[in-house]
């Protein structure tokens, strides 16, 4: 690594230029929407999209799912797409932490794959009600990644 007085230079080979503003709204408006629908499955059974001051009986009663560990999972995710589309790879994002799992299943919900195998979580106001209400509640899925996710290969944590 090369270092001035103005700026940084490493030694790992770079290809493309900058990435375009337009890609870099993009890549943080899905990031940013990836975080909120993570965090509505993780607290909220009702108003998903905010339209009130939030109630008790909007939140759930008990709190599964971990934050920390999702916005990093769903900010490399956002990338990782760029990345992907761009070069046209064939990857697979593999995780270890499943209890990122709220990450995983917005990401799936965001590029359509989610409401495709649960047509039942459509991508409507009704659809992300369904979607933060089935979350690590009572006759939905899990807390972490699992095979009912889709895209998944393993159930989440095993590689954590």
């Amino acid at each position: 690594m090369t270092t001035s007085d103005t700026h940084t230079k490493t030694a790992a080979p770079t290809t493309g230029g900058d990435v375009p503003e337009v890609d870099l709204e993009s890549i943080d408006a899905w990031w940013r929407a990836a975080n909120y629908l993570s965090a509505g499955q993780i607290y909220l059974l009702d108003d998903p999209l905010l339209h009130r001051p939030l109630t008790p009986e909007d939140v759930k009663p008990r709190l599964l799912g971990h934050w920390g560990t999702t916005p990093g999972l769903n900010f490399l995710y956002a990338h990782l797409n760029r990345v992907i589309r761009d070069r046209a790879l064939s990857s697979i994002f593999v995780t270890g932490p499943g209890h990122g799992g709220p990450g995983m299943v917005a990401n799936a919900y965001l590029d359509g794959t989610y409401s495709e195998v649960y047509p039942r979580i459509s991508r409507d106001e009704d659809g992300v009600r369904a979607l933060f209400r089935q979350f690590s509640f009572p006759g939905g899925i899990p807390s972490h990644v699992a095979p009912e996710t889709p895209g998944s290969i393993h159930e989440g944590g095993e590689l954590g």
